[in-house]
């Protein structure tokens, strides 16, 4: 880390000026520098959506869920079901069933009204720190240290800061712990995750619009896209399964619900072996005339998945649950819905 001591209130005060400006236009957001404080609700949807997902592609996702559950209340009352298929597609799934029961606790212990304070939001049921200091900081104009990736990566660069990621980020959440103050705390953290997200991009790094560029110890170096420094991932194991995608004559597959615990539980799938590093079992769910539809291929967090696709058509299968095969796509999680895909293909 070079030796600076940076300006803070002069660092504060044209961030915020830029943000004014430029800040983005987004679903869940109130307008910079007014006194309008956005839904508690919606921050904290948001939030929870924006986990691991760019904002195209849960932005949608959102206004889904605040169109058919416009309040926590709303959300908490829905059947699980319904809530992972409106999921179906965003990933992570442990973050739907999180979902449910923090809208659950916040609707039937708090009468419906989120607590106002990070001690009181990282009591509920799955809400971390990062989410609580957001929803604090954005929702209730908190002064708490909001610290993601776009944050890290602006304080790595700010300091050039030469630890690598993750062993650095109790420094970089000091360091951006600095800049916290009662004054606009909620743009604030909005200001440095924009900042992140459109000038110091991972990337090709926009220093000359960055409106704190003059301050940047990173920037001086000639090579601000070096910060911040990372480990070398581990490659990912590889694990091989079959999925089983039955139609029947009425143009409809069969579908499952998977086990509450373990990947994607809860959520509506297709009958498969499991996933496993060995010869997966190539024992069929139902007797009928299988036959091969190729292979998918899809990357979790912790492994990678080759999928091989068996399908057949077969009437009457007893203990088969029927779904409509665009109603069943549109509520399967990607990797199934690439298997379906691929049967579908086959099949035409």
């Amino acid at each position: 880390m070079t030796d600076v001591s940076p300006d803070i209130a002069l660092i504060r005060a044209r961030l915020l000026e830029w943000y004014d400006r430029h800040a983005r236009s987004l679903a869940w957001r109130a307008p910079p520098g007014t006194s309008q404080r956005p839904d508690p609700y919606r921050v904290w949807l948001s939030e929870v959506m924006l986990q691991q997902t760019t904002t195209p592609h849960a932005t949608p996702y959102f206004q889904t869920f605040t169109s058919r559950w416009p309040t926590v209340s709303d959300l908490a009352a829905a059947q699980d079901a319904e809530v992972m298929a409106a999921w179906a597609g965003l990933g992570y799934y442990a973050r739907a069933r999180n979902l449910l029961a923090c809208a659950r606790a916040v609707a039937g212990e708090h009468g419906g009204v989120f607590p106002d304070t990070e001690a009181g939001l990282s009591a509920l049921p799955g809400v971390g720190a990062y989410t609580a200091a957001a929803v604090a900081a954005i929702a209730f104009g908190r002064p708490a240290n909001v610290v993601d990736g776009n944050v890290e990566r602006v304080m790595a660069r700010l300091f050039a800061v030469e630890t690598p990621v993750p062993q650095a980020r109790p420094e970089l959440r000091r360091l951006a712990g600095l800049f916290i103050n009662d004054q606009r705390p909620g743009d604030w953290a909005q200001a440095l995750m924009d900042l992140g997200a459109t000038v110091c991009r991972p990337k090709s790094p926009l220093c000359g619009t960055c409106p704190i560029a003059d301050y940047c110890s990173g920037r001086v170096t000639g090579e601000p896209e070096r910060y911040p420094f990372k480990t070398k991932k581990a490659d990912r194991p590889q694990r091989k399964g079959v999925a089983w995608v039955l139609f029947d004559d009425q143009g409809r597959v069969a579908v499952e619900t998977r086990p509450e615990r373990g990947l994607l539980g809860g959520m509506l799938g297709l009958p498969t072996s499991d996933w496993t590093t060995g010869e997966p079992s190539q024992t069929p769910p139902f007797d009928a005339p299988w036959r091969e539809a190729g292979t998918v291929e899809h990357v979790f967090t912790h492994f990678s998945l080759t999928l091989s696709v068996r399908t057949a058509i077969a009437a009457g299968r007893e203990g088969a649950r029927w779904m409509r095969t665009g109603e069943a796509r549109a509520a399967l999680p990607t990797v199934f819905a690439k298997a379906l895909d691929r049967a579908t293909a086959a099949i035409d």
